[in-house]
């Protein structure tokens, strides 16, 4: 087994983000393993794709040790909140509620790597009122993850109405010809928003990496003596 597992624990060292266990198609011998490497090491991790009735099999000791949340099925292990957060920088803007499976796994993963989120919830462009009514605010976001599947036409609607930069993250959600997240990043690739940037379908961690870098980089910038 340990010839199986060899952890990045000097991850944040390089890039001020830890590494995240995967636990699709991992054993429950290997995810406990894991877990008591990261514990021995007196650090944390974050779990993403921890199946609900996987949850329930482990330990009693180990689950005392998760923040877990069956929504995301994203795990946090040995985390102590940072407590007050500074106000959301990162909106994440979902096209329906079939779509919060997606975006709840970016904002858990940002909230595990502790930036703030403010999400905007069912603001599809089907009703286009409603992203509209929120446009203003949408536009003192320095950064976007806009979740959508079926026709995948959120982020480039919003990619022509705001400044900042826009993640996209295709969802597996639709019927059909949808193909199961293929069409909505497809749609993604081949907008006529300049500028947008996107991850795999439903890849929430992919897309919270990705805003959270552009953050942590403003932050630098805000922070250097000639900031």
């Amino acid at each position: 087994m340990n010839e199986q597992i060899r952890l990045d624990f000097q991850r944040p060292e390089r890039l001020d983000v830890d590494e995240a266990i995967l636990c699709a198609r991992k054993s429950d011998a290997q995810l406990t393993a894991i877990m008591d490497r990261v514990l021995a090491h007196g650090t944390r991790c974050l779990m993403t794709r921890l199946d609900p009735e996987v949850f329930a099999r482990m330990a009693t000791t180990h689950r005392e040790r998760l923040d877990y949340d069956p929504v995301s099925r994203t795990a946090y292990l040995n985390w102590i909140s940072a407590g007050e957060l500074e106000p959301p920088r990162i909106a994440v803007v979902s096209a329906g509620s079939s779509d919060m499976p997606q975006a709840a796994e970016v904002t858990r993963t940002l909230t595990y790597l502790g930036a703030s989120t403010k999400q905007f919830i069912d603001i599809g462009v089907a009703g286009l009122w409603r992203l509209l009514d929120r446009v203003d605010e949408l536009r003192t976001f320095p950064v976007i993850v806009a979740v959508a599947g079926m026709d995948g036409a959120l982020p480039s609607v919003l990619g022509g109405l705001v400044p900042g930069v826009v993640i996209c993250l295709p969802t597996s959600t639709g019927y059909g010809v949808s193909n199961g997240g293929q069409t909505a990043l497809h749609a993604a690739l081949a907008s006529c928003a300049p500028g947008l940037t996107v991850v795999n379908i439903d890849n929430g961690y992919g897309a919270a990496c990705a805003a959270f870098r552009v953050l942590n980089m403003i932050r630098r910038t805000a922070a250097a003596p000639n900031g």
